[in-house]
């Protein structure tokens, strides 16, 4: 028995038929332009006409729904197995490069000490940019090994107090803080399940990026956090340079800089190591700024249990 369906997206009529083949099959679906005019008898009834009026304009059946379901699984686990084997090779690359860059990061420090002021002017420039470069791709190397080992720890994720972890950033981040004046203002924060060295690195990224994109007055950031329902809600406000609409999604790729290394340093990681982890729990990882009015960076994580009330 043959069914039909006309819809008409836009302006465009398109017809659907249906065939049914039984309970254990897929139907047959056809999906074809139409203008309108009638069909070789009701379909319902004269199925064999249709068949012949179908084929004679070379119009065929789509794929069963299952064929196609399947495919869709596969091009899925192909997907998955390409991301494996290309975040092994970034792991494997930047674990081996670590060693000889070590190396090289070395001597070239060596000869500057060494040899600074013995040579001509254009030697000890050349060793200068010689040390810089090899300095500079050993943080490389160090942000996309922290970016490949992602979930790669086998660390099981626990009841993380936020109160604590930023409290341990700020303390690292205190040195960056007192020479740029920085005010870190923040209250009781929600605990959260996740692994405690990767919430700390997301902090870290964004309080550490407030106090470098920053304008003339001294920084002033904010650490906000909330619960709502099964997950918790965290905001990291600063009053920096603020960052354009139309980059507020490039800001999270691997390697994307708005600003050159002689404006501010850095490689274009940290953001990106932000969003993997936050979408490694589920979460969303999303930006609020327009440009001299500062920053919003907003994420979410899974909440923890709450601890039930005393009776």
């Amino acid at each position: 028995m043959a069914m039909i369906e006309l819809c008409k997206p836009g302006q465009q009529l398109r017809l659907l038929l249906i065939e049914e083949n039984g309970d254990e099959q897929d139907p047959t679906v056809w999906e074809m332009d139409y203008d309108g005019k009638s069909l070789p008898g009701d379909p319902r009834r004269a199925p064999a006409k249709l068949h012949d009026w179908l084929n004679e304009r070379n119009i065929c059946p789509c794929a069963p729904r299952r064929n196609a379901e399947s495919q869709l699984a596969k091009k899925v686990e192909e997907l998955a197995r390409s991301n494996r084997e290309l975040e092994q090779f970034a792991h494997v690359a930047s674990h081996d490069l670590r060693e000889p860059l070590r190396m090289v990061a070395t001597y070239t420090q060596l000869l500057a000490e060494r040899y600074r002021g013995k040579l001509d002017l254009h030697a000890d420039q050349y060793i200068d940019y010689a040390v810089d470069g090899a300095l500079r791709m050993q943080t490389l190397i160090e942000d996309l090994l922290s970016l490949s080992c992602l979930g790669r720890t086998g660390e099981r994720r626990r009841t993380v107090e936020c109160d604590l972890v930023l409290e341990e950033v700020l303390r690292d981040l205190s040195l960056a803080m007192k020479e740029s004046g920085a005010v870190v203002h923040y209250k009781s924060l929600p605990s959260v399940v996740g692994v405690r060295s990767q919430l700390a690195q997301v902090f870290r990224n964004l309080i550490g990026n407030a106090l470098k994109f920053r304008s003339d007055p001294p920084p002033v950031i904010q650490v906000t956090g909330e619960r709502a329902g099964n997950e918790c809600l965290f905001q990291v406000s600063d009053n920096g340079i603020g960052i354009a609409p139309e980059h507020h999604q490039r800001i999270f790729a691997v390697f994307q800089r708005l600003h050159t290394r002689a404006e501010y340093p850095g490689n274009g990681i940290g953001l990106a190591l932000c969003k993997k982890i936050v979408e490694q729990y589920g979460g969303r990882i999303w930006v609020e700024s327009r440009p001299g009015a500062g920053s919003s960076f907003k994420f979410t994580f899974p909440a923890a249990e709450l601890e039930p009330a005393d009776a």
